[in-house]
Order: C-alpha cells, then structure tokens, then sequence
C-alpha cells in the first residue's frame, strides 16, 4: 500500500460544534458555500451546472444530491435528527471503523464526529471538497489508534464521486471494517438492483446474528419486505431503478462487498420511500503504521 504524505497537524482548527473547522485563512471555493442547517449544524452546499450537493460536517454526511431534472436521488428519514450527537439517518453515513454491531457502538465512530474542511476547489467548473477525521478522546475512548480520515467529494453535472482515505498515523498496527450506509430516494415497490448475480450472499432475514450463507441467482433484486443483505466480491458496477424513473449507476473502486438494506414495516413511517445500496468493506482491512487504504465510489445518472 502507499504511503501518504500527511496533512500536518498544528494547521488545523479545532472541532467545535456549530462551526466549520478548516485551515486558518483557507477561502471557500466559488461553488461551495457554508450556511447553518438544520439545528444549526454547519453544512457545505456544493452547487455545478443545475445540480446541487450537500456536506454536513458533523458525521461528514452528504445528505443531498439534487440532479438536474430538480430530484434530489438521496434521501434523508423524517426521523433524522440534527443534534450533533446523534448520527444523521440518511443520505450517506460514513460506518467506521467497524461495520454493523461489534466491540463498539453500531456502525463505529466516524457518523458521531465532527469532520474539518481541509480544501476547497473548482476543477473544470465543479466543487470538490475535502474532509477530514482524525481520532481524539471520544474515538479513543473506543478504539485506541491514531488515524487520519480523508473524504473527498465531487459533484458535476451527472454524478456525485467520493473518496475516502484511511491513513494509520500510529506507531502500531490497526484494522477496520467500513462502508458507505447510502439512502437512496425510491419506491420500494418498483426499486430494483442489477448486477450481483452470482455472488456469495450473507442474508441477515431471519436472524441477524446468524447471517445465512447462500448464492444469488436473480438478475434483478427487489424489495418485496425486509431485507437486510451483504454480497461478498460484488462488482464494481450495480445499477439501481429507483422506481421512479431514474436509473442511477454506482460504481466502485476498492469497495469490495455490497449490503442491500429495507427495513420494511420496522420502519413503517418511511421504509416505502427508500433502498439503501451500500459499498462496503466487510473484511478487516488491516494496516500498518503509515499505509493508506483508498475507496472510491461514484455514483451517475443517464
């Protein structure tokens, strides 16, 4: 694995609720603007050619993608709530570095933090924009490493891309599970999955502690009740039908599993409105001081 030269520590600004953190003097790009969210939490809005993207920095979450037709193809629960201490449900939750239950609280840290703004830019007229995690107390209370997290997200007229960088800054080994918990915006009953044909399948629908291994064998996967899937080598292209007459194409560099979610009538206020295809990193992706492991996903419309 490679090595990253680090950002270095002493130019960050401190975490502090209620204010974007990023270098001191660093200037937003033209199209990336801060503005206060819901329950004051500063958030990132990332505006291209007709399209618009949204950051919160706590959790580091995207929890909007407004393509140009004006349909926003994430979606965010109305049970959300915009604390900052609990994690964001919806749009795209960071799991790390544990994915699912474990030794620590469910889906990790990373969703409960708040993230810094390190860089601001326009290329070829697009914003980019990157994030960054680093451990402290309160990640430290429950996983005792040094690290440095990396997120950075680009929006263009079609797609909305993210990569995400795992850096260990520690002088001992450590490994992590992770993934991206995407809520897509669709109508369970039309909303469909192509492309994981064939690969091995650990099915949490009966017993979630006691996944069942099996095969898939359809073409399409639909969401006719809870479901609740992890596709171990899936591809590196899926395409979702959301149902509403988008056809969204998510592909992946790096994240080597997939995770099909509904939680059907355990959600009864919201669960028809929405499929969660998640890329993910099931196995533990061990590293040693200084390495780096990368993952990007992206994610377009026709």
């Amino acid at each position: 694995m490679a090595t990253l030269s680090l950002v270095p520590t002493s130019t960050l600004a401190s975490s502090s609720l209620g204010r974007v953190n990023r270098y001191s003097g660093m200037a937003f790009a033209s199209s990336v603007k801060e503005i206060k969210g819901d329950g004051n939490l500063p958030k990132l809005v990332l505006t291209s050619t007709h399209v618009e993207a949204e950051i919160y920095l706590f959790g580091g979450c995207v929890t909007s993608w407004k393509v140009a037709s004006g349909k926003d193809l994430l979606f965010v629960r109305p049970d959300a709530v915009f604390n900052g201490q609990k994690p964001i449900s919806g749009g795209i939750p960071h799991c790390f570095p544990q994915f699912g239950p474990g030794p620590m609280q469910q889906h990790g840290f990373a969703r409960n933090m708040n993230w810094s703004v390190v860089d601001s830019e326009n290329v070829e007229g697009n914003p980019v924009v990157t994030l960054e995690l680093k451990d402290g107390p309160y990640s430290r209370s429950m996983w005792d490493f040094s690290f440095q997290a990396l997120y950075k997200v680009t929006l263009n007229k079609s797609s909305l891309s993210t990569e995400l960088i795992i850096t260990n800054t520690d002088k001992k080994q450590f490994s992590f599970s992770t993934a991206l918990h995407t809520y897509f915006h669709a109508s369970v009953t039309g909303a469909s999955v192509k492309g994981l044909k064939g690969c091995k399948t650990l099915n949490k629908d009966p017993d979630p502690t006691n996944p069942l291994e099996g095969k898939e064998e359809r073409d399409v996967i639909t969401f006719p009740g809870f479901v609740d899937c992890i596709y171990l080598d899936a591809p590196n292209v899926l395409h979702l039908d959301n149902g509403l007459g988008d056809i969204i194409t998510v592909k992946n560099t790096n994240w080597s599993d997939t995770v099909l979610w509904n939680p059907y009538q355990q959600m009864e206020a919201c669960y028809r409105d929405f499929v969660c295809v998640e890329n993910a990193k099931i196995g533990k992706v061990q590293l040693e001081p200084e390495q780096s492991w990368t993952a990007i996903q992206h994610l377009s419309i026709d």
